[in-house]
């Protein structure tokens, strides 16, 4: 297969009648057809006086035209996916913070995306889905426009996708990734979990999230494989959709995949009829019991992945049998080269704790208009992520925490990590997050927040002595809290940062 570096040269790899996209209750899309959707919009947008790099925000409800839209966009402009559930003045800040030529939404879209827009003075456009799934017209299609001066599809060093990183504490970053970024990645993926044409990926993630796009879509279209576009996370219609969809393998992140265990016992049959050949974990940490859990409901290997948008998502991977996966770790490099740096840029032998950082032709170039971040992000040539680890000696990488997370209890350092994987051991617990709360003599002090099993109890003082047996005691929580649900981001992570103000610690 010639290495695509494009996303219009990635869409080749599937015959003109394979099946690209399908969606529940929907007829699916053959790659003729995405091939041909693909150019159509460039040429619709090039007749609009949209061209490459020039940036389009997309609001819509996840599905298989989100998908496609995505796709066939970022073959000759820049796609900004924005999450629908923000309100109009996040609307207003990301619009304008991407400079935003136009903004793609539903015909008869009420979003407040729109009102955004309008205000900002950016193009509305509206799109009409077809009959197959994915399948879609923009609603006015004015000939009479200006043309693109940059018109046609966009070459490798074009940017596809601008996403703005998950900040917690400061202003988000504005990540720009090219086409040969997303390419390398989508080969990546694809490579690591052995991706053919003959695979389904089920998706459930949100698409307007790096996780999503990069994994479950352009992974699979790489190899001509088929993507069935749920509307998105749903526990209650998961095994439905299972059944309907007959995958091969589906991605999601750990509360999705603890969600689905809590209601598998309902759906034996459909359980003893899939043919997944593996489920895979990636934004945040899977606890190893959730991982034995789920290869023995689902008796298939799960595949835990290490990723973040700067990278285009993939770093390392868990590699599938037969090479050996170590629950715990984040298994080995899988694209770029992976390696632990000290405070002064050297980088660290095997065994050392450090930070954990990459580089390869996954890497964004650079954050947008931001220096500062820049020069305190990248370091020789590399990319600090932010994440404390440490490589063993086969080159399995485990994450010991975000080093923005590290619990500092009067300079003693603690990883919440840790400190959850060990609760998770309670026959209780259900869902565990450690996070530092203030603290006025330690500045901070460990808490966590649980969630309970149905049916089961436990107490602070059962959870704090489970905790004593297997912790030095200044790792134990002093303060536990039991809650129905964590607190989630919008992509489903839970979020130690900032939780001790949520729940009122502060």
């Amino acid at each position: 297969m010639a290495q695509a570096e494009t996303l219009f040269e990635l869409l080749a790899a599937g015959g003109d009648d394979d099946l690209a996209i399908l969606a529940p209750a929907r007829e699916p899309m053959t790659y003729a057809g995405l091939r041909g959707q693909a150019e159509q919009t460039v040429a619709a947008l090039n007749r609009l006086g949209i061209g490459r790099n020039d940036r389009i925000a997309i609001v819509l409800p996840n599905g298989p035209e989100m998908a496609t839209a995505f796709v066939s966009i970022a073959c000759g402009a820049t796609t900004a996916p924005l999450n629908p559930a923000y309100r109009l003045d996040e609307f207003e800040f990301y619009l304008s913070d991407l400079n935003a030529k136009a903004l793609v939404v539903e015909q008869g879209s009420t979003s407040p995306a729109v009102g955004a827009a309008e205000k900002l003075g950016i193009a509305v456009l509206p799109i009409v889905a077809d009959a197959a799934a994915g399948s879609f017209h923009f609603a006015a299609d004015p000939a009479t426009a200006t043309a693109a001066a940059n018109g046609g599809m966009a070459g490798p060093d074009d940017i596809a996708l601008v996403l703005h990183t998950s900040g917690t504490t400061s202003r988000p970053k504005i990540v720009p990734l090219t086409q040969r970024n997303l390419c390398a990645s989508a080969r990546n993926i694809s490579g690591t979990l052995a991706l053919t044409a003959e695979d389904r990926c089920m998706n459930v993630m949100p698409l307007f999230h790096i996780h999503g796009l990069m994994a479950a879509m352009l992974a699979s279209l790489r190899v001509g494989a088929s993507v069935f576009c749920t509307p998105g996370f749903n526990a209650l219609k998961f095994f439905g959709w299972l059944e309907e969809a007959r995958p091969t393998w589906y991605t999601a992140v750990p509360t999705m995949h603890q969600a689905i265990l809590a209601r598998a016992a309902r759906s034996k049959e459909i359980l003893a009829a899939t043919r997944l050949r593996f489920v895979r974990s990636s934004s945040s940490s899977l606890p190893p019991q959730v991982m034995q859990e789920l290869e023995e409901t689902f008796a298939a290997p799960v595949v835990e992945a290490y990723a973040m948008t700067e990278a285009s998502h993939q770093m390392t991977s868990n590699p599938l049998p037969p090479r050996p996966r170590k629950p715990g770790t984040v298994g080995v490099a899988a694209g770029p080269e992976v390696g632990i740096m000290n405070d002064s840029g050297e980088l660290l032998p095997a065994g050392a704790v450090g930070e954990v950082v990459i580089r390869g032709e996954n890497v964004t170039p650079g954050y947008e208009n931001n220096p500062k971040a820049n020069a305190e992000n990248f370091t020789n040539g590399w990319f600090r992520t932010g994440d404390q680890g440490v490589l063993d000696a086969d080159g399995y990488l485990t994450i010991t925490g975000r080093l923005k997370e590290i619990i500092n209890r009067g300079g003693e350092k603690i990883s919440p990590r840790e400190v959850d994987e060990v609760i998770m051991d309670h026959p209780a617990v259900q869902q565990v997050v450690t996070f530092a709360m203030p603290h006025p003599k330690l500045g901070e002090e460990v808490a966590a927040a649980v969630v309970l099993r149905e049916g089961q109890q436990a107490n602070e003082h059962d959870i704090r002595e489970f905790a004593g047996v297997r912790l030095a005691d200044f790792k134990v929580p002093r303060k536990v809290l039991f809650l129905d649900e964590i607190p989630k981001g919008p992509t489903g992570k839970l979020q130690r940062i900032g939780l001790a103000e949520k729940l009122g610690l502060g």
